[in-house]
């Protein structure tokens, strides 16, 4: 079960990242900052995966646990 949790939060953070990578490309407000420095474009790609694998995080805990407890009030 620790091997399955920790390959869907890997999935799950590759598959966020690219969506939120996605919605900053189509937001005008954030697609007319492209003008940033390297260390600026660096923390943002950092910022961007850390916020990735927390919701992934989140969402494995919540569907993970609610199996778990759906087992548990089952009896079984």
């Amino acid at each position: 079960m620790v091997k399955a949790s920790v390959l869907i939060v890997a999935v799950l953070t590759v598959l966020i990242a690219m969506g939120l990578r996605w919605r900053e490309q189509r937001l005008p407000q954030v697609a007319s900052q492209k003008r940033a420095g390297f260390l600026a474009r660096g923390k943002k790609g950092i910022d961007r995966w850390v916020t990735a694998a927390a919701i992934a995080v989140v969402v494995t805990l919540l569907v993970i646990g609610g199996l778990n407890w759906l087992r548990v009030w089952q009896g079984g």
